[in-house]
């Protein structure tokens, strides 16, 4: 079987504990050789200052390629272009551009009257703007505000045609989702590479909750295995299996690349690497 090269997902920690966890995470996960790690931006830009600061300090002491996600939401395009501009001065020049999802408690969506309409005209706006390595989203399965897929296809298409290099999709439960959506990616003429985003399943409660409310299908099979595995105590097994057959079957269909939602807790990211082959390359540096 192919070794698949990963990426990971981390998001900004809010409090000296989650400061040490996510460090944590870091040097558990590191010694993989990541393509880039990420760290994502919370919803309304909440967390816009400690994205920068973690970006910033993974950058300088972790020695891996870091991504900073940038949103469109709650600022003007000079405010958002001043950020990235930010993370370019001090030497970050990869970047995961998103629309944002809306402050918790808003309808929807409302841009900033001086600030992006939509993550194409963000994408234009950086492409232009510097030498920058752009990522987008993708959705394997329909948008919460997409009329149907095509319109989710059309649009990953823009963005692509905006500026934009690769692609990393929500999580999905079932290899089959991702190659349908490839397929209908591939039909479209798109041909930059999509990334199936991966999320291994620390709590089913939660997962299954947070999908439910993404427009991620929940499969009955996986709901009951679940249910029975949480009452038997085998719940981290049956995650670590689960998680791994997926990635093989992506695999086996001609995937090469992964990327990780870790949710800053690195074991079962970890372990379900390592059953793909997925092994220590290096160990890394202590913070100077």
């Amino acid at each position: 079987m192919t070794i698949p090269e990963i990426s990971l997902e981390f998001f900004p920690p809010r409090d000296l504990e989650a400061s040490f966890r996510l460090w944590d995470t870091v040097q558990v996960l590191a010694p993989l050789g990541p393509r880039f790690v990420s760290v994502t931006y919370g919803a309304g830009g909440t967390t816009r200052d400690l994205t920068r600061d973690a970006v910033a300090t993974l950058h300088k002491h972790s020695g891996l390629t870091v991504a900073a996600h940038l949103t469109c939401v709650n600022a003007t395009r000079a405010e958002t272009l001043a950020i990235a501009q930010g993370f370019a001065d001090a030497g970050v020049r990869d970047i995961v551009a998103l629309r944002g999802d809306p402050p918790k408690g808003a309808a929807g969506f409302e841009p900033h009257p001086d600030g992006f309409a939509n993550s194409c005209e963000l994408i234009a706006a950086l492409a232009e703007a510097g030498p920058f390595t752009i990522r987008v989203g993708a959705y394997p399965e329909v948008h919460p505000e997409a009329p149907n897929q095509q319109a989710d296809v059309d649009w990953l298409k823009a963005k692509l045609d905006a500026g934009a290099t690769e692609a990393l999709t929500q999580f999905f439960f079932e290899a089959e989702t991702f190659f349908r959506f490839r397929d209908a990616c591939e039909k479209a003429g798109i041909d930059a590479p999509i990334v199936p985003g991966i999320l291994p399943i620390e709590n089913w409660k939660g997962v299954s909750g947070f999908a439910r409310r993404c427009g991620t299908s929940v499969p009955t099979w996986l709901d009951e295995a679940f249910t029975a595995a949480t009452r038997d105590g085998r719940q981290d097994l049956l995650a670590t299996a689960v998680c791994t057959e997926l990635c093989s079957e992506l695999i086996e269909g001609g995937v090469d690349k992964l990327h990780f939602y870790t949710m800053n807790r690195p074991e079962l990211t970890r372990d379900v690497c390592h059953a793909l082959g997925v092994t220590p390359k290096a160990q890394l540096e202590n913070v100077a």
